[in-house]
């Protein structure tokens, strides 16, 4: 691989703050090795009517550990020009680009700015546990990548995802000064974490450029108060109105009503969470007729599972229907 370009000299236009939908992907049900980017696509663009701020594609809740790297250049692509021809143009895709090594998850960002993406999700490294074991190796793979990224980063904090590594508040402040570093998606879920951060890079002149977002929609409101600028919440895929709602509700000012939809969000939410990618398709087949089963070696709920998960979430669907969407199109 040749050397990638340098770095951009700063500038960069600050995300739009809001939810954003990490999407996931879909797999054609007579062919359930290969992805299917038209109905992947039209997720993302019905998600964009809902009122998301922003597309993720490729990251934990689109499978990515289970694609090639030329499935995720497409889903991306696919997703880009979906959302231009629907007239979401404005509508920004960030992808998951992690990978092991600082020179793999170099080439993942140039093929996720080739296919359209302005920003990129980034894992910390997780494989050699025993490698990582040292704040100072995780922060250095971090500094190397922002500092030859051709796209911005957002530093995705989520130990489940890696091991268990999980980023302090003294080293995400760090990193948050760097040029190239714009944001951090916290599914760690602490709150006090995402207030520390987002209270230092006001301090240090990045308030108005830096990102700080929920990574679970149980948080989205309590990281609201805390200085945070919405959420990047796998709940968005199933709930994307509801998950509008209780943003614009704290947004405006209305504490209580924000309160209550955060509430019913947090538990319809947790039932998801509980089925984890197999949940989400499961309702999304039954609600919206597309969803099918994730890929192997990851297996779909059983019929047991999947109607006490329909019980579970069927007041927040009915809520989900009686909401409008609030997505505008480009003119």
């Amino acid at each position: 691989m040749p050397d990638p370009p340098p770095s951009p000299s700063g500038g960069h236009s600050p995300l739009p703050k809001g939810i954003w939908a990490p999407t996931q992907v879909f797999f054609h049900p007579t062919a359930p090795f290969d992805v299917d980017l038209p109905t992947t696509a039209q997720h993302a663009v019905r998600l964009a009517r809902a009122g998301v701020v922003g597309i993720v594609t490729n990251g934990s809740n689109g499978e990515a550990a289970h694609l090639s790297p030329l499935e995720r250049s497409s889903v991306t692509r696919a997703t880009r020009t979906a959302l231009d021809e629907a007239g979401f143009c404005h509508v920004p895709v960030m992808s998951g680009a992690s990978d092991q090594s600082v020179r793999g998850t170099l080439k993942l960002i140039e093929d996720a700015k080739e296919a359209g993406a302005v920003a990129v999700l980034v894992l910390s490294p997780s494989f050699f546990r025993w490698a990582v074991a040292d704040p100072s190796v995780v922060e250095g793979f971090f500094l190397a990548v922002a500092d030859q990224s051709v796209l911005p980063l957002v530093v995705y904090n989520y130990p489940g995802a890696v091991a268990g590594v999980d980023l302090n508040s003294d080293l995400l402040g760090r990193l948050s000064q760097h040029k190239n570093v714009v944001g951090v998606k916290f599914t760690c879920g602490n709150v006090g974490k995402l207030a520390r951060v987002a209270a230092l890079s006001v301090t240090k002149g990045k308030g108005g450029e830096f990102r700080c977002y929920s990574g679970v929609a149980d948080a989205i409101t309590p990281s609201l108060a805390v200085g945070g600028h919405g959420g990047i919440v796998g709940a968005a895929n199933v709930f994307p109105r509801a998950c509008v709602e209780v943003y614009r509700l704290f947004d405006q000012g209305r504490w209580e009503d924000a309160r209550a939809a955060q509430q019913r969000l947090a538990e319809a939410d947790w039932a998801l969470t509980k089925r984890a990618i197999p949940g989400f398709k499961s309702v999304l087949q039954k609600y919206h007729g597309y969803g099918g089963i994730p890929r192997l070696p990851v297996l779909p709920l059983s019929g047991e599972e999947e109607e006490k998960l329909f019980g579970e979430v069927e007041e927040m669907m009915a809520a989900e229907a009686r909401l409008e969407d609030v997505g505008r199109v480009s003119h």
